[in-house]
């Protein structure tokens, strides 16, 4: 049996740099298809059949495998001794024997017939390389082409095969366009039997972990770490970075000159905002951080329930809540906590309340002082009964120190009119100077 010897070779070798897949499963699928055409055609499904194959002129032969046995039960797998000693003599019981059945002129109608089970075993050697290809990928930054839009379905085109971006896993509000390139993150590869699933994700916080090894070289060669980061797709992200080295400013590392670095990922995902924080070992430095642009005024920790209590200033308490409460939010899963937002005045509310436990025991004392006052009491009204007599002695010493003081008043006033009249006269002959003054002009 010949497949065309003149082009086979020329024709599995194309096709598996085509379609960058192993050479020998090729050739695997072309002996399957070849037996099983030979079933349909001649034989049956209790034949033990091998072909050999040359994979260099294309020629085949069909062999067929049965067993040496003293009494035939099956003459599809079992031959007897005397038969199978005519074929080739000194085999014995229990041995195997090829046979070779190839039909005569028997190329053509082979190839019509293994033609779809060699498309269908070519389209299995093929899923399983694309599998095996991408499912070392996984975790990793593809490029893709927008091939298609159905609906809310966008359809990417990438290297050797398909995929599906879902809408769970689009940025919100970014629109896809026929033959537009974006950046996609491999989450999963699933081996289905209709070939190989990607899951491909925009949405991912290690999205943007990906684009920061691509546009900054520290992130890249291990110098600054990302230590957490926390994401809403197309609105906010909080990244945690460090430093390995003392003289390496992670922030400015990621940041750039004039903010270059991190605006380029920013693009990216849709100008998706990124706030990125240096990594503290410090709960209340990281704390601080993870809620700026507030300014904390207070915080209280339970560690029991994993919550922290944050008390800010009124006109600070929207900064740390954030819009729809995502800036709160994702400081919370950097920190693993879960964070109440509170006034500063609910705070100092608690300390009036302790003042005022304080007051009643304030008060507590001053009932006990007067239980001791009211012992007192007898030597009280001793001293009392004495103050009317000082007061009747006040009385008749005050209109005699009145008189006193109407006697020196009278004495003083003849000096004072005395003084006044000589400063009357003094200004009279000033006036005349002047006028004098003015005749002579």
């Amino acid at each position: 049996m010949n497949l065309n010897p003149q082009n086979f070779a020329a024709a599995i070798n194309q096709l598996c740099d085509e379609k960058k897949i192993d050479a020998d499963s090729v050739f695997e699928a072309v002996e399957e298809a070849i037996k099983a055409a030979y079933r349909k055609d001649f034989g049956n499904r209790d034949q033990n059949l091998e072909v050999i194959l040359d994979r260099e002129s294309g020629k085949a032969n069909v062999l067929l495998v049965k067993k040496i046995v003293e009494k035939v039960e099956n003459p599809h797998a079992e031959i007897s001794v005397e038969d199978a000693q005519q074929i080739k003599k000194g085999l014995k019981v229990g041995a195997k024997i090829k046979i070779d059945v190839t039909p005569f002129d028997y190329g053509r109608i082979a190839s019509q017939s293994a033609k779809q089970v060699i498309i269908q075993k070519i389209q299995e050697a093929e899923r399983k390389a694309i599998y095996e290809e991408y499912s070392d990928r996984e975790d990793e930054l593809l490029n893709a082409l927008v091939h298609r839009v159905d609906g809310r379905f966008i359809h990417l085109e990438l290297d050797r095969t398909t995929a599906i971006l879902e809408p769970r896993d689009q940025i919100p509000r970014e629109r896809y366009q026929q033959g537009q390139r974006v950046k996609v993150y491999l989450e999963k590869v699933e081996l289905t039997p209709r070939g190989s699933m990607l899951k491909v994700s925009r949405t991912h916080p290690r999205l943007i972990f990906r684009l920061m090894e691509l546009e900054i070289p520290e992130v890249r060669n291990g110098t600054v770490v990302v230590k957490n980061i926390a994401r809403e797709a197309g609105i906010r992200c909080k990244i945690v970075v460090d430093s390995t080295e003392a003289n390496v400013d992670p922030v400015g590392a990621c940041v750039g000159q004039k903010g270059v670095r991190i605006q380029n990922i920013t693009d990216e995902v849709n100008g998706e905002r990124i706030d990125v924080i240096e990594y503290s070992d410090d709960f209340e430095t990281m704390l601080k951080e993870v809620l700026s642009p507030a300014k904390l005024d207070h915080f209280v920790k339970h560690e029991d329930e994993k919550r922290v209590e944050v008390y800010v200033a009124e006109d600070q308490r929207a900064l740390a809540i954030g819009k729809n409460g995502q800036n709160v939010r994702l400081a919370g899963e950097i920190l693993g906590w879960d964070i109440d937002v509170l006034n500063t005045a609910e705070l100092s509310g608690e300390v009036e309340v302790e003042a005022s436990e304080n007051q009643d025991d304030g008060k507590d004392k001053k009932t006990s002082k007067k239980a001791e006052e009211k012992s007192d009491e007898p030597a009280a009204e001793a001293e009392n009964k004495e103050q009317p007599a000082k007061e009747k002695a006040d009385e008749t010493e005050k209109p005699e120190k009145e008189a006193k003081k109407s006697e020196a008043k009278k004495a003083k006033e003849p000096e004072a009119e005395a003084q006044t009249e000589q400063a009357a006269d003094k200004k009279v002959e000033a006036d005349k100077t002047d006028e004098k003054k003015e005749e002579v002009i």
